[in-house]
């Protein structure tokens, strides 16, 4: 969900290897079952904790470790990338993560929550690549085909110093207060609410949606938008009010328990290059009670030919 300021750049140019930064989005989450590329014959569940756990392992062993033994193992070669700053391949990948591991030997990658559906992860992390810094908020979205990691999407946002709803970019405020997703029965029901609510206020820009779809206690943690429905009325009222041509372009939908997310184009005139971000909400009791979202600027260039979505 976009700001009602205009957004900041999500990757730093102060950091030395701001193009190592672009591939190094690494989650560190707990550890999954033991996983064996049998796994995914075992049925779904075990199919789709097979792929977190791969995620992570590849990720953190990478970046944090400098291990390039866990790319050959469960990155295929021909590695799809489309993050503007990094080139494809996994050849690429090791190459990245060994550099990033030798200049920023203390980063840390504090996974808040993974979910997985079909052929697809999603990580949600507070990046810090020095002790003491507020880092990034980060979103990869990576593909999985024949039991290794085909394809990887990106979105990276600074943690700013204070927020105007006075919660984190990372916290669960609604309860139960945890970064686990629920029930995976629960998965079809709350994905498909989400997409009507998301195409009714964002795509249509119908806030009457928020009264049907939103629940009375919502916790906000765009940093530029208030807390609660009010905040959320208000804040992107004045946002559709101000872009009245915006337009929101939905490219997946990625859901698992009570957590929905959305990747998505925003434009907020035509002829910009505009947005990628990627929406995150909680469902409880069929009503949206939490909201995270991490936003990047669309660059004029990019180091792959295969754009950002």
């Amino acid at each position: 969900m976009p700001p009602t300021a205009p957004v900041r750049k999500a990757l730093v140019a102060a950091l030395a290897s701001a193009a190592l930064l672009g591939a190094a989005t690494v989650p560190a989450v707990a550890s999954a079952p033991v996983a064996s590329g049998r796994h995914a014959g075992y049925g779904d569940s075990a199919r789709l904790a097979y792929q977190k756990y791969v995620t992570v392992r590849v990720l953190k062993g990478v970046f944090e470790q400098g291990d390039t033994e866990v790319v050959d193992r469960y990155v295929r070669a021909d590695y799809i990338q489309h993050n503007p700053l990094a080139p494809d391949g996994a050849e690429t990948l090791k190459n990245l993560g060994v550099a990033i591991h030798q200049q920023f030997p203390d980063a840390e990658y504090d996974v808040k929550r993974v979910i997985s559906e079909g052929d697809l992860v999603l990580v949600h992390s507070n990046v810090v690549m020095t002790p003491g810094a507020r880092g990034q908020a980060v979103v990869d979205i990576f593909r999985f085909q024949g039991g290794k990691i085909a394809e990887h999407w990106d979105v990276g946002q600074e943690v700013p110093e204070s927020s105007v709803n006075g919660n984190d970019m990372f916290s669960t405020e609604s309860w139960p207060r945890t970064e686990q997703p629920g029930p995976r029965w629960l998965t079809a029901y709350n994905k498909k609410l989400v997409t009507k609510a998301f195409d009714q206020l964002l795509v249509r820009k119908d806030l009457s949606a928020i009264d049907r779809y939103w629940g009375p206690e919502y916790h906000q943690h765009n940093p530029n938008i208030a807390d609660g429905v009010d905040g959320v009325k208000a804040g992107l009222g004045g946002f559709f009010e101000a872009f009245p041509q915006l337009k929101v372009t939905p490219k997946r939908v990625i859901a698992e328990g009570d957590l929905v997310a959305v990747h998505s184009h925003y434009v907020n005139s035509p002829g910009e290059r505009g947005q990628a971000i990627v929406d995150l909400f909680r469902v409880r009791n069929g009503k949206i009670v939490e909201h995270w979202d991490v936003i990047q600027d669309v660059p004029a260039s990019s180091a792959n030919d295969n754009g950002m979505f």
